[in-house]
């Protein structure tokens, strides 16, 4: 099910524009979150199908998307995908991808030269591929004007001081070479931790655990919240068994305690809970119910 679009939600003072390029069939739900009990899907069948999860082959349903926040005048990106035509031999699903991602944007009102910020929440090959572009065999940013906010950890974790990831697998030096390296060599990343202040609305945090330096982006806007969590959440069933962590989570304590640390905020703060990969809405909010949490109203985004 491949479902382009461009939509759009105002929170506060801040435009949020959800540029969804690709949601579909994924990886069965056993093997995405083995923790989460076989059951528990049968039993939420009536609202994690079809956006969420496929009753019939076993595998859940993810969305490739790009959320664009139009803050203090200013356009930041939070994530790039995967990019086009990339050898990832490792991750079969983005082995030469190919998707719209710069037309999605243009639909956007969004051209490369005007972007202001990129955030990568972490440098997973799904979420640094378009920070560049190939330039005559030359790996360059695609958004010439930006600073990349990349998290320290992460960097030194999947860099060349650190054998990228310690060799544990070819594309960890692909992506690192042809996502971040060129975007350092250009002098337009930034590297941060703990906490990094974007503008008056916009706040990254770090939240470790999926990668050393996996981070989320806290909005806050007159009366609205929202909490971009990356890939602190794969699927909504983590909301409702949040100590359950993904098979890509590097430290599953950390993980866990990251989860259900941002998981309480939301719903104590009321933050819309916003992960990189929900379907259907993509976006949702948290409420505590008993002693764990439950999910409340959807998104409505036009």
């Amino acid at each position: 099910m491949t479902n382009e679009s461009v939509q759009s939600i105002v929170l506060g003072d801040v435009e949020v524009i959800r540029v969804v390029e690709w949601q579909g069939p994924f990886l069965p739900a056993s093997d995405l979150v083995p923790e989460v009990p076989a059951d528990v899907w049968k039993d939420n069948e009536d609202w994690l199908a079809p956006d969420h999860w496929e009753p019939d082959s076993g595998r859940t349903v993810l969305t490739l998307q790009t959320w664009v926040l139009r803050s203090g005048g200013r356009t930041v990106l939070i994530d790039t995908g995967v990019g086009n035509g990339r050898e990832r031999p490792g991750t079969p699903p983005f082995h030469h991808w190919q998707g719209d991602f710069l037309g999605l944007l243009a639909r956007a009102d969004v051209r490369p030269q005007d972007v202001d910020v990129v955030v990568n929440t972490h440098l997973h090959v799904d979420h640094v591929g378009w920070n560049t572009v190939d330039a005559d065999g030359e790996w360059v940013p695609t958004f010439p004007n930006a600073q990349y906010l990349v998290p320290a950890a992460d960097d030194f974790h999947f860099g060349p001081d650190n054998a990228y990831e310690n060799g544990r697998q070819e594309d960890s030096r692909l992506i690192y070479e042809e996502c971040i390296a060129p975007v350092h060599r250009a002098g337009q990343a930034v590297l941060w931790d703990g906490l990094h202040r974007i503008d008056d609305h916009l706040t990254l945090e770090s939240a470790p655990g999926h990668t050393p330096g996996s981070s989320v982006l806290r909005l806050a806007s007159g009366s609205d919240r929202a909490v971009f969590a990356g890939d602190l959440l794969h699927s909504p069933v983590q909301v409702l068994h949040a100590s359950c962590n993904s098979a890509a989570c590097q430290a599953p304590e950390q993980a866990a305690a990251s989860r259900l640390r941002i998981l309480g905020r939301a719903a104590d703060e009321r933050e819309l809970l916003v992960p990189a990969h929900f379907g259907g809405a993509g976006a949702v909010e948290v409420r505590r119910e008993g002693g764990g949490f439950a999910l409340g109203p959807w998104a409505a985004a036009g």
